[in-house]
């Protein structure tokens, strides 16, 4: 089944009033520098950030990820070349219609090594691209604090959630 996008009116009320599942995509080269864009939109405009995106409704965890390749990298390798990091949640005050709600997402995130990058990559989530060290990461304030979060040890996705 294909994923669905919703009606901008429809989707507001969404994000004012639920989770919303996502994917984030820790892009390494073989030296272990990460790939990071700049945000043209908000939630985390203008900060560099990991690629990803939302998984759409009625659409795969396997297909929001290569569509989310695709979109985000211009390119569709093996879900089975992606290692998983583990769950995590981001909390924004703000939303992408500037309206008065808060984002929140829960991030499946994965981490990929490539051995050869596209020549071009899509600008339409990010005005940008950079690689960064993971050192030069954590120390860079234009860098938001959940792509931070992803390198450090005390912020480790939580393996210890036991649902009631």
């Amino acid at each position: 089944m294909k994923g669905k996008t919703l009606p901008l009116e429809t989707f507001k009320t969404v994000v004012a009033s639920t989770p919303l599942l996502s994917i984030d995509l820790v892009v390494k080269d073989n030296q272990g520098s990460v790939l990071l864009g700049k945000r043209k939109n908000k939630p985390a405009k203008g900060y560099w950030f990991v690629p990803g995106g939302r998984v759409l409704k009625d659409e795969s965890l396997e297909k929001a990820f290569r569509r989310l390749l695709k979109a985000e990298l211009g390119f569709e390798p093996e879900q089975a070349n992606a290692k998983p990091l583990g769950v995590y949640q981001h909390f924004y005050e703000d939303n992408f219609s500037g309206e008065d709600f808060t984002t929140h997402y829960v991030v499946l995130v994965y981490e990929l090594i490539l051995k050869k990058m596209p020549d071009q990559l899509p600008i339409e989530q990010h005005s940008e691209y950079s690689w960064f060290s993971q050192h030069d990461l954590l120390s860079d304030e234009l860098v938001h604090d959940h792509t931070k979060w992803y390198f450090l040890p005390e912020m480790n996705a939580d393996s210890s959630f036991t649902p009631c």
